[in-house]
């Protein structure tokens, strides 16, 4: 996608190996990058949020596994890049898969092989993960032309989102904001609810940002108000992103998606999630049971972070000191309330079966696979060969 009307991707490999991305935590005052010079560097920049996005996560850590070999490519040392990588972010599962990938591509590889594969690993998750989400707005931008038709000639179709699942989250194009990018770029009118989703901001400071960075007409609102616009027939269609789908469809995303879900159930707006398949979690079936949830600082709360009339960036507490604070950072929407699942493969029920079907290949338990899939099973991280 594009800054300042320049196609940029939100991480890339530098001349000296060392890897390059955006710092989201300086948006959307100040547009600046940073560089990732090693695995330490990468967990730090996916636990401070600099690095952000299910996606975009898995390919920086895809990214530190290769820093990690460049360093020592002894087993041991990429197994502590491995460990210190997961645990940054417990919720988002593009994180163990892109490890996973990359200790598979590690295993059984001489030393002096290890840093190559290792990049050109990375590189690939990378690539992958740019045509992945440009197929799934392609699948999505069907439902908004389906919608279009249905509405007056130039009447724009207004889709509500939450949270940031656009371009910044990912490597390229997004999840639920490729299908919008891909309407906007084929002349569609399309008008976005931007969720602000506190306690962060990620709706209003960073998919207002790309959208307007894009030229898509867009509005911010409050997180309470996208089911008062429903009421009033001012959303035709609910687009979010996830961290994780289970086996049964069950969706993890930015708290506050399960009440968007509800409101959207009550008032017949059809609720889809866009997610490419390193998203679903078929060794998770309950979401709601199984799923963990991140609980991050209470400063997120307690604090919030602007510019001032004079060009300051300042930050200032909002919360009464000595409250409690509470700072759940996901919720899981039950499959039930959620209309499709838009993938690179199609736009599927929320179903152990259509999962099942669509990415047999994925799944982790034989005995739920399509018996015509015929496909390996799944590839996992550990152990390493020992030398």
């Amino acid at each position: 996608m594009k800054v300042g009307g320049k196609h940029t991707r939100t991480i890339w490999v530098e001349a000296d190996q060392s890897i390059g991305t955006i710092d989201q935590t300086q948006l959307p005052h100040r547009y600046a990058t940073i560089r990732i010079e090693t695995a330490e560097d990468a967990a730090r920049a996916i636990a401070t949020m600099q690095v952000r996005g299910a996606p975009l996560i898995g390919a920086a850590a895809a990214y530190g596994m290769a820093l990690a070999a460049r360093q020592d490519p002894s087993d041991a040392a990429l197994e502590r890049a491995y460990a210190a990588l997961l645990a940054t972010r417990p919720t988002a599962i593009n994180l163990k898969w892109a490890l996973d990938e990359m200790m598979a591509a590690l295993r059984n590889r001489a030393r002096a092989e290890r840093v190559a594969a290792a990049y050109q690993r990375a590189e690939q998750i990378a690539d992958e993960d740019v045509e992945i989400n440009a197929a799934i707005g392609r699948h999505g931008l069907k439902l908004i032309e389906e919608i279009a038709g249905k509405k007056k000639p130039g009447a724009p179709v207004n889709v509500l989102t939450h949270c940031n699942a656009g371009w910044l989250a990912t490597v390229d194009w997004g999840t639920a904001t490729s299908a919008i990018y891909q309407a906007h770029d084929k002349g569609l009118p399309v008008h976005v609810w931007v969720d602000e989703t506190r306690p962060r901001n990620q709706g209003a400071s960073l998919t207002a940002w790309e959208l307007g960075q894009q030229g898509v007409a867009h509005t911010v609102i409050p997180d309470n108000t996208g089911g008062h616009l429903m009421q009033h027939g001012e959303v035709d269609i609910a687009i979010v992103g996830t961290d994780r789908v289970t086996a049964q469809g069950d969706v993890a995303n930015k708290i506050g998606t399960y009440l968007k879900a509800l409101a959207a159930k009550d008032n017949n707006v059809p609720f889809y999630v866009a997610l490419p398949s390193p998203t679903i979690d078929f060794a998770v079936v309950d979401g709601v049971n199984e799923i963990p949830i991140e609980e991050r600082g209470a400063d997120e709360v307690t604090t919030m972070t602007g510019r001032t009339a004079d060009g300051r960036i300042e930050s200032v507490r909002v919360v009464p000191e000595g409250s409690n604070v509470a700072n759940y950072g996901f919720d899981v929407t039950p499959a039930r309330l959620v209309t499709g699942l838009i993938t690179e493969r199609g736009v599927l029920a929320a179903t152990r079966a259509a999962l099942a079907a669509a990415f047999p290949e994925r799944v982790t338990d034989p005995s739920a696979r399509p018996r015509e899939s015929g496909n390996p099973e799944p590839r996992t991280g550990f152990p390493l060969t020992r030398e």
